[in-house]
């Protein structure tokens, strides 16, 4: 097999199996990922086969998957440092991401997680804000259910730390029925035990 015809084979072999795993996702299937990625195969191929020049199969790999899954990228990153509580510069990062022409699940994506460093940082309003407005369009089927979850969740504690317990508690219960054997869900699971007990324990003592 001649090197044009094997980045041609790698290229549409990767499109189908990352493809394959958004609709696994519950991501729905990313135009801008296809062109992305079919261009940049069509263009390397056609550049091998009109120049001879020699590219590696696994070094065309690499760059056909850093240019695609850059936002993605950039988000790992963010989320590297926000655990760390570096929280400005993780804003950065995914205020960067979302200049580098994010498909319809990558834009809502870096918004899920720049809403979850919202909340890290304190800023509940825009952090509510924020998480709503992605919930409000995850009906547009491109917000995979790991993302769902991790909306909900964070929505529902940041409602529990503006004291809005009944939102919060219809965040969680969200959890639960969008990906139950998630670890969101064990952690919505836990509030809204902890959120029962708190509940209940008045009327435990009326009764004694």
């Amino acid at each position: 097999m001649s090197l044009p015809v094997l980045l041609l084979v790698i290229g549409f072999v990767y499109v189908l199996i990352w493809g394959g795993l958004s609709l696994l996702r519950r991501e729905g299937l990313s135009i801008r990922f296809a062109f992305e990625s079919v261009g940049i195969t069509l263009l390397v191929s056609g550049l091998v086969a009109l120049t001879g020049f020699s590219v590696h199969p696994a070094l065309f790999l690499l760059v056909l998957y850093l240019v695609t899954m850059r936002v993605r990228l950039l988000v790992d990153i963010g989320t590297v440092f926000a655990k760390s509580g570096r929280f400005s510069q993780a804003e950065r990062i995914y205020q960067l991401a979302a200049r580098l022409w994010p498909d319809q699940t990558g834009h809502l994506v870096i918004q899920v997680n720049h809403g979850t460093v919202l909340l890290q940082a304190g800023k509940l309003d825009e952090a509510t804000a924020m998480l709503k407005g992605v919930l409000e369009k995850s009906g547009q089927g491109f917000l995979g259910v790991k993302y769902e979850s991790a909306a909900h969740y964070n929505l529902g504690v940041a409602y529990l730390r503006q004291n809005k317990e009944a939102q919060a508690t219809i965040e969680f219960n969200a959890v639960l029925d969008t990906w139950p054997a998630s670890e969101y869900a064990r952690r919505a699971a836990s509030a809204l035990e902890q959120h029962r007990r708190k509940n209940a324990l008045p009327s435990d003592e009326k009764e004694e």
